[in-house]
């Protein structure tokens, strides 16, 4: 599928979106953004949480007053407290918006405010599914090009409604009714019920990748993409990404895969796959200094929902992983097939969709039978990926399915094998990037 430029898509809600004419000012949010609260805030130690609450607890005090103290005397010492993981599983939805507006630096320039100013388009849109048990994860990628029903929303302003739309673009959600809105777009889609949610912006992308000090991806031939800035010109092989050439390639298109929003999501989860890694194996759980600037740059970026303001929560959801396995955690796109209506959009693949909306509801681990997607390849594979670990029955009391942040976990019979047309990879596969040359 290749992408189209953005013509007339106006949202009919208060936030009007302006769109330019040529495709580079249009690749979506960056994905680091995501990875801020997917991975960064998701997969952490006991070791972070401290670091968090220190980080917080200086963030809440805007100016500070230094107190003097009286010779042979010091400062006591202040306990952390000690926060458990989340009670049950967690649904939690993140919209990267490709607005510019507020953001600043490059961000000014006539033609990136002509790209996309006020609310924005939710141009990467993730949901993070954590298992009632804490044994699976599951992040799924929503296409932007996806034709999908958009609810009646509550308008942004709080006063009334937007109207829906039975059949529109999955991106004009956020410019339609803001965060409310996207989440109900996708609590019908999914059948889930999602009570935590978060915008994402693309500022501070630098600040993400340089927190980590690097992230290393394979590429299994040259990117190159003079659409981004700075443009792309990575060689095959090992690359280690910081700062802008990290963002330019979290937003590329035309550089990887065939140069679609389909393969921008593979090229997306070869990034996460290679982030996850290095968080949980990589030194980074171990370092309070690379933890700390990471969650800064995370939730300076982030607009919550008020589920999300207080700072426990996102520390609740983040231990909720700390015994995953990579293994565990699957990215994957929400399976799709091309619009009989029109070729550059999708639609949803009902069969596909419907036993991954099944799996989630009933809280079931998936295995993925198909392939990495467009943009990605796995040099080790052999045949079929290999399942997930299945977790341990427990007989403990269970809640209702898709029940988010309450409970006891419930069991499950085993993960759940997806369609082959599914795409996507564990946190554990270790990826490359196919450049689009």
């Amino acid at each position: 599928m290749t992408d189209l430029p953005r013509r007339h898509q106006r949202a009919r809600g208060p936030a009007p979106v302006r769109h330019g004419r040529l495709p580079r000012r249009r690749l979506g949010v960056s994905i680091v953004k995501l990875l801020a609260c997917v991975v960064a805030v998701a997969l952490v130690s006991s070791v972070s949480v401290a670091a968090y609450a220190v980080w917080d607890v200086s963030r809440s005090v805007k100016h500070g007053i230094h107190l003097a103290t009286l010779p042979g005397h010091t400062a006591i010492p202040q306990d952390i407290p000690n926060v458990a993981a989340i009670d049950g599983g967690v649904n939690l939805l993140l919209a990267g918006t490709d607005s510019r507006t507020g953001l600043g630096g490059i961000y000014n320039s006539r033609d990136e405010q002509a790209a996309s100013t006020g609310e924005g388009n939710n141009d990467v849109t993730m949901l993070l599914h954590i298992a009632q048990d804490h044994k699976s994860m599951v992040v799924v990628s929503f296409p932007r090009d996806l034709m999908v029903r958009i609810p009646t929303c509550p308008a942004p302003d709080g006063k009334g409604t937007v109207s829906g739309s039975s059949k529109a673009m999955f991106n004009t959600a956020l410019s339609r009714g803001g965060l409310a809105c996207v989440v109900l777009t996708v609590e019908k889609l999914t059948g889930l019920a999602i009570p935590f949610g978060a915008v994402i912006n693309f500022n501070g992308v630098s600040a993400m990748s340089t927190a980590v000090g690097g992230v290393t991806v394979c590429l299994a031939s040259k990117v190159k993409d003079e659409y981004t800035t700075p443009p792309l010109d990575l060689p095959a092989g090992q690359n280690t990404l910081v700062g802008d050439e990290a963002l330019s390639f979290l937003r590329s298109r035309h550089g990887v895969g065939d140069g679609s929003d389909l393969g921008r999501i593979s090229n997306q989860q070869v990034f996460l796959s290679a982030l996850a890694r290095k968080i949980v194996s990589g030194g980074v759980l171990s370092n309070p200094i690379q933890l700390y600037a990471l969650a800064k740059a995370a939730v300076q970026n982030i607009t919550p929902s008020d589920s999300l303001t207080n700072p426990t929560t996102l520390v609740q959801i983040a231990l909720a992983l700390k015994d995953t396995g990579l293994q565990n955690m699957v990215f994957l796109q929400y399976p799709a097939v091309s619009d009989p209506d029109n070729p550059q959009r999708v639609i949803p693949d009902e069969e596909a969709a419907s036993a991954l909306n099944d799996a989630l509801v009933n809280d079931q681990p998936v295995a993925l039978t198909g392939t990495t997607g467009r943009a990605a390849e796995d040099p080790t594979a052999t045949g079929t990926p290999t399942p997930p670990a299945t977790p341990t029955p427990t007989d403990s009391a269970t809640t209702a399915p898709g029940d988010a942040g309450s409970g006891a976990p419930a069991p499950t019979s085993g993960p759940v094998k997806l369609p082959s047309n599914v795409t996507g990879q564990t946190a554990a596969q270790q990826t490359c990037t196919k450049g689009n040359n």
